[in-house]
């Protein structure tokens, strides 16, 4: 009996060993998956390179926008055809961003909020004028090197005309192509070049018929892509300015740079 007890208190103490080497491996496991997990969160506490770099660039570009147009309002004070510049913002962070930016230019500023859509931000502005406004300029921040020549001009159109926008000639040769068209071989259609113009920014009308052709496209629910096709819904024609120099329009990143290029030429 004795040899039989004996083998089975070591077989014992044995898997009492074997128990213990896996209860060790086990714990260090769960360390492991404790550090992994603890290592995780820091890691995703942080943004990785590549989302900083983007980010940075983001910052880069927020920063030169804010200068553009720090560069536009002082080409509409410079050219004294205003007494006041609202600007309507996008929500009260980029408010501060531009009250911020402009803090050193002292002028006559007031302050609108936009709308979803860029009508909607037009009416808007419009609405905040006071009832003894006599001409409105309406310019879009993404074309920030209007100059002063432009200004003027513009301004001795519409006292003349009660409307009149900036804009230049189409040099591309434009094609006009089937609607929803996905590239397929298709009819081209020429367009005469010599009756196209590209608009721009700023478009200036008297008040009171500009803020009426807004009314009228609210009213009807209308889209609209500019200032002159809201003039048009109650027939209201509009001058062209022809603008000799570039004055082009922030669409992408890259553009940001021909435009500080151009603004370093000036």
């Amino acid at each position: 009996m004795s040899g039989v007890i004996v083998y089975q208190t070591w077989r014992t103490k044995d898997e009492i060993a074997e128990l213990k080497t896996d209860l060790d491996g086990a714990r260090l496991d769960r360390q492991h998956k404790e550090e992994y997990e603890a290592l995780r969160r820091l890691c995703t506490q942080f943004p990785s390179r590549l989302d900083t770099t983007a980010r940075l660039a983001s910052l880069e570009a927020e920063i030169a926008e804010l200068e553009t147009e720090c560069h536009s309002v002082r080409a509409f004070i410079e050219s004294g055809i205003c007494d006041q510049l609202t600007l309507v913002y996008r929500d009260e962070a980029q408010r501060h961003q531009l009250q911020d930016a402009l803090a050193s230019i002292q002028f006559n500023y007031t302050w609108t909020l936009g709308g979803a859509e860029r009508q909607e931000s037009v009416y808007n502005g419009l609405l905040a004028q006071s009832a003894d406004c006599n001409y409105i300029f309406i310019h879009d921040c993404a074309r920030p090197l209007v100059s002063v020549e432009s200004l003027r001009a513009l301004y001795e159109s519409v006292k003349e005309h009660s409307a009149a926008v900036l804009a230049h000639p189409v040099k591309d040769t434009i094609k006009r192509v089937a609607a929803n068209h996905r590239m397929a071989p298709c009819e081209l259609e020429d367009l005469d070049r010599a009756r196209l113009w590209a608009m721009e920014t700023p478009q200036a009308f008297a008040y009171n018929k500009i803020l009426k052709a807004y009314e009228a496209v609210a009213a009807q629910q209308l889209q609209v892509t500019d200032d002159a096709a809201a003039a048009a819904c109650i027939g209201l024609n509009c001058s062209i300015v022809a603008n000799p120099q570039p004055n082009p329009k922030i669409t992408t990143a890259a553009d940001l740079s021909y435009i500080n290029w151009l603004m370093e030429q000036r």
